[in-house]
């Protein structure tokens, strides 16, 4: 049965099965793209500008689809949310790899990215329901692996695919992957559902707020102050607005019930603050190590890998602490690891040897390893089982909106900061792990 005992083992083992791939293509789905971009510029002989909207889309629809599909999965439940999330991600891959043109690549993308939104909201509500409450940190350190695994592997996937094919493959490898899952959810547990619609209204505020907000941010990277001054103005009032609505709403979208619960609240601004300083690490090393240190672009993916290997070796690692230990504790050492290890890559030499790049960025990924799963872990368990999808949209939603935060803020530092853009985003994702120390921190005394 499903609930506080969670499955059998061998009905648990089918459906994660089904969840970790539909995870892992989710994540693969983001992090293949990045290294063709070019490649697609070239095709449809389009700007870098316009082009990066192939992987920005993806992300903001998946961002603003996070709280309408939490919604959706306690009133149709989570096995018509996960599987419909699955295939129109699928469908949408189709529909990415025979885009005629650009625009209509971007519009698959924003498809591809709402049909992510539906199988990491469901797939995270999966496993606090499948598995025993004594056992759901191993379920998440799975998740941890599912998620980091294709992040490491994603550059390489995708180099290995463009040697021997053209972009397109990038998409079609998704398809049968995700036609293998329907046979393995039927394992599930039978969904219990709340009689609820759609809030289409704070569906289109939520959009509004995120979008206008993170552009803003972006904006400000450009110099032109007015502009983004206005869209970040924008974007707070249209969260307001949002706020209002969902606090009228019979049953809103946003679930002011576990934000009452301290441990939830908390965890979900570590998350946050966590994610915003791998994104700013993430997208500015790369321009640290082939400008500053005039590594190819080769050399570059290669050091890069170190840090998600070591998140995905230390994520089952921190699962077993989970058990033994207060997540607040673990949480907090992983993200000052994190911090240690962001400050250390600014005192880098100019020509430092590729070991000293390495054990900097291990350190980054084992810090991030344990943070992940037992925060993870603390947010899904923090209130009921019944309101598992609403605890997992929150939890996928800190964790796009820490991405997306980031992402903005990368563009303002490379605005301001010029050739120390890179060092400057590293900073600011050192403040963003301590910060996130902090509110791990003040777990313990809740």
């Amino acid at each position: 049965m499903g609930g506080v005992d969670g499955l059998t083992a061998a009905r648990r083992r089918w459906v994660m099965l089904c969840i970790l791939l539909g995870l892992g293509l989710s994540s693969l789905g983001s992090a293949i793209v990045n290294i063709a971009l070019p490649n697609i510029s070239r095709s449809f002989a389009s700007s870098d500008a316009a082009t990066v909207w192939v992987v920005n889309a993806y992300q903001f629809s998946a961002t603003v689809c996070l709280l309408p599909v939490a919604s959706l999965v306690e009133s149709l439940g989570l096995k018509r949310v996960y599987t419909a999330g699955l295939a129109i991600f699928v469908f949408a891959s189709l529909g990415c790899a025979f885009a005629p043109t650009l625009p209509m690549l971007v519009s698959a993308r924003l498809i591809q990215g709402a049909g992510a939104a539906g199988v990491s909201v469901a797939g995270m509500a999966f496993v606090r329901v499948i598995y025993p409450h004594h056992m759901v940190s191993k379920g998440f350190a799975l998740v941890a692996l599912a998620v980091a695994i294709p992040g490491a592997l994603g550059p390489t996937i995708a180099a290995a695919i463009l040697a021997v094919a053209k972009w397109p493959w990038l998409f079609l490898v998704n398809v049968p992957f995700g036609l293998t899952v329907p046979p393995f959810i039927a394992a599930a547990p039978p969904d219990v559902r709340i009689a609820r619609s759609l809030d289409l209204i704070g569906s289109a505020l939520n959009a509004l707020a995120f979008g206008l907000f993170v552009v803003g941010v972006g904006t400000l990277g450009t110099g032109d102050g007015r502009i983004a001054t206005g869209e970040i103005v924008a974007g707070l009032f249209c969260l307001g607005l949002f706020v209002r609505q969902q606090l009228r709403h019979p049953m809103p979208m946003l679930p002011f019930d576990l934000f009452r619960i301290p441990l939830f609240t908390l965890s979900v601004w570590t998350s946050v603050c966590s994610y915003a300083a791998q994104i700013l690490a993430y997208v500015s090393l790369p321009f640290l190590f082939e400008t500053r240190m005039h590594l190819s672009a080769v050399e570059t993916g290669f050091l890069l890998t170190t840090w998600p290997f070591m998140t995905a070796v230390t994520a089952p690692i921190a699962g077993r602490l989970t058990i033994r230990h207060p997540a607040s504790v673990i949480c907090s050492i992983g993200l000052a690891l994190l911090a240690v290890g962001l400050l250390l890559m600014v005192f880098l030499p100019t020509t430092p040897a590729r070991w000293d790049v390495v054990w900097r960025l291990a350190l980054c990924g084992i810090g991030f390893g344990l943070f992940q799963t037992p925060n993870n872990t603390a947010m899904m368990t923090a209130g009921p089982v019944g309101r598992s999808g609403a605890a997992s949209g929150m939890n996928a939603s800190a964790r796009y909106v820490g991405w997306s935060l980031g992402s903005a803020l990368v563009s303002l530092m490379f605005g301001l900061g010029g050739d120390q853009g890179a060092v400057f985003c590293l900073v600011a994702g050192m403040a963003f792990a301590l910060a996130g120390v902090a509110t791990s921190s003040a777990r313990r005394f809740r």
